[in-house]
């Protein structure tokens, strides 16, 4: 479609008030601007879709006015929905593991056609990996690119102290997420997910874990789900099967850590003779959140000790600081 046709179908579907095929026409007008390297534009069109699609569009599409489940020992909610504005192009992720999470984009935009040759997109995605290495912010960028809301799973609250009370929160659950499209994340999902041959689990674990996984078999909605895990070697061996894809979250390599540095130290500017490369060299064995915290420390110092510019002392500073909180944590 012609950049002239895309435009004419916009102001169609406006007059027409079909949001849908609205929404449909300016993604395509973004990703035209995407492919022009109009970076900015893009950037900015998606921010004002995005906020749009939320205030005349979403409610009625995402069906947010669904009562929120509730468990009905405590009356806690047993999901959230979240917005995130995140942008997907700043995930700083080895090559393989982004190549995935957009394929998993693109599978979903195209649902139509996979659909016409009977088949079907990614719709049930395990991540695994350390803490810190970017599942989350993984879901809340994919939940942006799409505007699409997401749907967080509350485990402490589905875990309930009534024998049988936690396969109905599971329910209640399933029965919101079939109802509309979402981005759901279980999060910490080792915690329903474990292994039914572990002795130390009591059978009603066990049996939570079954009706997990009959629940997951029969989901037939129109989401995408991404359970996360930290712990993915005590996952049970039948959890595997029922996703179609497993992806990876490694540790920043050099190149990557360098790249988190870049990015998280852009609030301030540095010091001409300030050496990012030895702070990369020491951070080695960092998730992205550990740098995360680490730059956040360096500029609070140089803040405080008010000063406009980074230096090679703050740095290494909040390197060693967190290092030793590392030890700590150890008990070394």
């Amino acid at each position: 479609m012609t950049q002239s046709e895309l435009v004419k179908q916009l102001f169609l579907s406006f007059n027409s008030k079909d949001s849908d095929a609205f929404i449909q026409a300016a993604r395509e007008y973004i990703d035209r601007e995407k492919r022009k390297k109009h970076t900015q534009v893009a950037k900015e069109l998606e921010k004002a879709l995005y906020q749009t699609s939320n205030i005349n569009g979403a409610q009625r599409r995402f069906k947010a006015n669904i009562p929120i489940p509730r468990d009905a020992e405590k009356g806690f909610p047993l999901l959230e929905v979240q917005y995130f504005e995140k942008d997907f192009d700043t995930l700083i992720l080895s090559s393989e593991t982004k190549a995935q999470l957009e394929r998993i984009i693109l599978e979903f935009k195209d649902a139509d056609i996979l659909s016409t040759y009977n088949l079907h997109y990614k719709n049930k995605i395990l991540l695994c990996g350390k803490p810190g290495t970017g599942k989350t912010f993984s879901v809340q960028a994919i939940s942006s690119l799409l505007f699409i809301p997401v749907v967080y799973i509350r485990f402490d609250a589905i875990i309930s102290s009534y024998l049988g009370e936690t396969a109905g929160n599971l329910r209640k659950v399933f029965d919101f997420i079939e109802n509309g499209t979402w981005i759901v994340l279980f999060d910490e999902f080792d915690i329903i997910g474990k292994n039914r041959n572990d002795h130390y689990e009591h059978g009603e674990i066990k049996r939570v874990v079954n009706n997990f996984l009959q629940m997951l078999d029969n989901f037939k909605g129109e989401s995408i789900l991404f359970a996360a895990t930290n712990h993915q070697n005590i996952l049970d061996s039948a959890i595997w099967r029922r996703f179609d894809a497993v992806i990876d979250y490694d540790l920043p390599d050099q190149k990557m850590r360098q790249q988190l540095f870049e990015q998280y130290l852009k609030p301030l500017k540095r010091q001409k003779d300030i050496d990012l490369l030895q702070a990369v060299k020491y951070s080695q064995g960092l998730s992205p959140a550990d740098i995360k915290m680490v730059a956040i420390e360096a500029m609070k110092l140089a803040i405080i000790d008010h000063r406009d510019t980074l230096s090679n002392e703050d740095l290494n500073f909040a390197i060693k600081e967190f290092m030793h909180r590392e030890k700590v944590k150890l008990g070394n």
